[in-house]
């Protein structure tokens, strides 16, 4: 047997998810909610008159979490079935309920079931740290609701807004995310007990052709698991088009959180926002002084890695044959598990970098008073016609005086003295120049828009899940 070190770990659990997600999509969840599945079948069997014994249901009760997975491996080396190798396994564990474990049932009874509970449990946690990181957003948005910086569009400079409200962007493409997630866990359907090519035949002839006790035996399972609804019609499979639909919302985080983190990474270079910088952290091995973005950086890693995954679903989907074929499953096995891991490994980073976010406000100044001139000419016009000037005189000596200052910003690498130059213009004197060039003088309603972006999208997010908000993230290497 290899060691720790000599095999395989995937990076997404060693590095990135959370105990919680990891363990959601471990082999231990996965095979104790198969056996929840063969109890709760039995128990509404034994509801609806099949002789099977309180007994039989107790044995299996006791044994749910106790599974032996070697003797399971070995079960499964011979028969070359995982589902009839932890069939043996539990009746060995519960030898008294060997007789009617998995009766009537098919595999996908069984797995498909687990699979659906399992990814809504996953988009619950997803949910909560989706939450976090809104609230987290939220709270930046307030405190610098109120700091003039460039805009950029095409990033080149542009009208400026408040760091606050660009925060704001980043914040409602989560908040739109959410709304998707918990869309999902609305609809996202039980497939219910529908036998092996979902006609419900073998359910039907255990309960002599009682249609009644089958349609509520169905409903029974489902709704001991939480689910308010069954797909309405199967093959063997649920429809796989639902793990596209999971896949897609979990992807959708993945664009808003590399929008974000890309954002990040120019605002860095631009020496106006940091990601949290550790006292003894080494930002290059050959370069002592750097402070690269790394969090972020993995960020974008990850949130490519989901994106690449969202077409495998789609595929999967499209490629069923008939009343089902086994081509999904290996695809399956790797991808569903791989989303959830990476996009809680990405919630995770984010909660930690938005947590510990590095503002320089007079960097941020010194950037917006070498661009505001420019932007104060329409203003200086105006003040200079007000004053008494003439409109279209003034419109060509400011932009004589522009092309200048340009020249001197661009050619020679001088600062920006385009307002020295219409400050030593005769035309320009009764120009007050520190009222017009006031920042906030140019930031239009960015203040206003953060709180009522806080009032209506926020709060009602943050008041349903107050109980998930208080997160601390101590990163994985």
């Amino acid at each position: 047997m290899a060691d720790n070190t000599s095999i395989y770990k995937s990076p997404l659990v060693e590095r990135n998810a959370s105990k919680e997600m990891a363990e959601l999509f471990g082999p231990q969840k996965k095979f104790s909610t198969w056996r929840r599945m063969w109890l709760e079948l039995a128990k509404a069997q034994r509801k609806l008159g099949l002789k099977i014994s309180r007994a039989q249901i107790g044995e299996m009760a006791r044994h749910l979490d106790d599974i032996n997975f070697k003797k399971a491996a070995e079960y499964e080396r011979k028969v070359r079935h995982d589902v009839m190798a932890h069939i043996h396994t539990f009746a060995e564990a519960a030898p008294k309920a060997a007789a009617i474990i998995h009766l009537g049932a098919t595999s996908c009874d069984i797995t498909d079931n687990a699979d659906l509970i399992i990814i809504r449990d996953g988009l619950q946690i997803t949910a909560g740290k989706l939450a976090a990181v809104i609230n987290l957003l939220a709270q930046f948005a307030k405190r610098y609701k109120a700091i003039p910086t460039l805009g950029f569009t095409h990033y080149q400079p542009a009208q400026l807004t408040t760091v606050g409200k660009r925060a704001t962007l980043w914040c409602y493409e989560f908040a739109i995310d959410l709304k998707e997630i918990e869309h999902r866990l609305e609809t996202l359907p039980f497939r219910g007990v529908k036998g092996t090519t979902g006609t419900q035949a073998s359910f039907l002839a255990l309960f002599d052709g009682n249609h009644k006790k089958v349609e509520r035996l169905d409903k029974m399972v489902a709704a001991a698991f939480g689910f308010k609804n069954t797909c309405a019609v199967t093959g063997q499979t649920y429809q796989r088009k639902i793990d596209t639909l999971v896949v897609n919302a979990l992807a959708s985080i993945a664009q808003s959180a590399q929008k974000l983190c890309t954002d990040l990474r120019l605002l860095a270079n631009l020496k106006e926002i940091e990601e949290p910088f550790e006292k003894s952290q080494v930002g290059s091995s050959a370069m002592p002084y750097k402070r690269n973005p790394m969090r972020c950086e993995r960020v974008t890693a990850l949130a490519r890695f989901v994106l690449s995954l969202s077409t495998s679903p789609a595929m999967t989907a499209s490629q069923q044959w008939l009343e089902r074929t086994l081509d999904d499953s290996a695809n399956r096995r790797l991808v569903i598990p791989e989303a959830f891991l990476a996009i809680d490994g990405i919630l995770e980073i984010l909660t930690n970098v938005l947590d510990g976010l590095v503002v320089y406000p007079k960097v941020i100044a010194s950037h917006v008073a070498a661009e505001l001139p420019f932007m104060a000419t329409e203003n200086i016009l105006m003040a200079t016609v007000k004053a008494g000037g003439n409109r279209q005189q003034i419109h060509e000596k400011i932009r004589q005086h522009s092309h200048e200052a340009a020249a001197q910003v661009k050619q020679l690498g001088k600062p920006n003295d385009l307002i020295s130059r219409l400050k030593t213009d005769p035309v320009f004197a009764k120009v007050d120049f520190a009222k017009v060039l006031n920042p906030k003088d140019y930031i239009g309603r960015a203040p206003q828009q953060v709180d009522e972006f806080i009032r209506e999208i926020v709060k009602p997010i943050t008041r349903k899940y107050r109980n998930q908000l208080s997160r601390k993230v101590e990163l994985h290497v």
